[in-house]
Formats: structure tokens, sequence, C-alpha cells
């Protein structure tokens, strides 16, 4: 059976709010352009919180503030996308095998495991625990390892093209997300049904 491996940001849940953006950049000029821009190597874990977010703050960063920091960017990324998560569901309750793998690091890889709407989806690979980022060929092959099966029975769903490409290089079938109804007739296709 083929296993339906998501991705998590702008797929199973919705874009950070620009609220929640501008609660995190505190007036900070440049805040989004460095967030970004210092973003992988975070989800990568070559930055750790700390040094992540003085960074993007442009000033040293601890303790309860660096704390409140991490908490605001979980939530952020936190509003599901419930036409999705009801798409996951139906999978899940018909018995489709279904794995995450996000670029996340690991202080928001340990948010987002607290989320229920997350619950059907195991196992979940996460950037920050491995060491490596999508669209990284590797990333796709230890993920593939993970669930002990080959490349080939993997149907990977991601919003950006660079990583259907990485996951397609390394032998997985890609799906680009648009919206759940497209996503819908998508799976259906890929998984023959």
């Amino acid at each position: 059976m083929k296993h339906v491996l998501f991705d998590y940001g702008n797929v199973i849940s919705l874009a950070q709010d620009a609220a929640d953006v501008a609660r995190m950049a505190q007036g900070v000029p440049g805040f989004e352009e460095r967030y970004w821009d210092l973003r992988l190597d975070f989800d990568r874990a070559t930055l750790d919180p700390g040094e992540y977010w003085s960074r993007v703050y442009g000033r040293p960063l601890g303790g309860a503030e660096l704390d409140r920091m991490i908490a605001m960017d979980v939530a952020s990324w936190s509003r599901p996308n419930e036409e999705t998560v009801a798409i996951i569901d139906e999978l899940a309750a018909d018995g489709v095998p279904l794995a995450l793998l996000s670029n996340a690091p690991v202080c928001i890889a340990d948010g987002l495991d607290e989320l229920p709407f997350l619950a059907p989806i195991r196992p979940r690979f996460y950037s920050g625990r491995m060491g490596l980022v999508k669209p990284d060929l590797e990333i796709y092959r230890r993920v593939a390892e993970g669930l002990g099966v080959p490349p080939g029975d993997i149907v990977f769903v991601d919003d950006r093209l660079e990583n259907i490409a990485g996951a397609e290089a390394a032998g997985m079938a890609g799906i680009h997300f648009r919206d759940a109804a497209t996503l819908r007739d998508d799976l259906k296709l890929a998984l023959g049904g």
C-alpha cells in the first residue's frame, strides 16, 4: 500500500497570520527578511533557538523572552487547514499509512507534536531532528528508510515545487498542493482510488 507523506506548513496548517507575524516582529525593522533568510539554518539545527532569535532581532535573546518568542512562533504555525485535516482523517479511516516531513526546528517540532489535529499522522520527520532540510535528496532517502518502504511506495504532498522535485528525484511520487479540493482529486489518482 502507498504511504502518503505530508508537508506541514501551508498544507496541513494555514499560512502565518499577519497579526501573528506583527506580534513577533515587535516593530523590529527587517524582521520578516531576517526571519526567513536564517530559517533554513534554524530548520537544519545549525542555529539553536537563542542564536536564531538573537540574529533575527540583532541583539541577544534568552530566558523568558526567548521562551515567549518560541511560543509565539509555534502558535503562528498552529492554525489548521480544516479541509486538509478532513482529508487526512478520511485517509486514516481508510487505513492509508500517513507520515509527516516538515522543515521545522526542534523547538517548533516539539510544539507541533502537541497539536491534536496531527494525531492521525505517525511517524513524523522534522528537519531539525534530522540535521537535513528539504529539498536535499538525503532527507527523502532517510524518510523512506524510516518508513521501511521503497521511495516508489511514497506519495509526497508539498506546497513548494522545489520540495516536490527533490522527492521525485529520490524516487517518490509528488503532488503539488494548491488547495484541498485539488489534493483530494490528485490523491485519488495517485492511490488508484
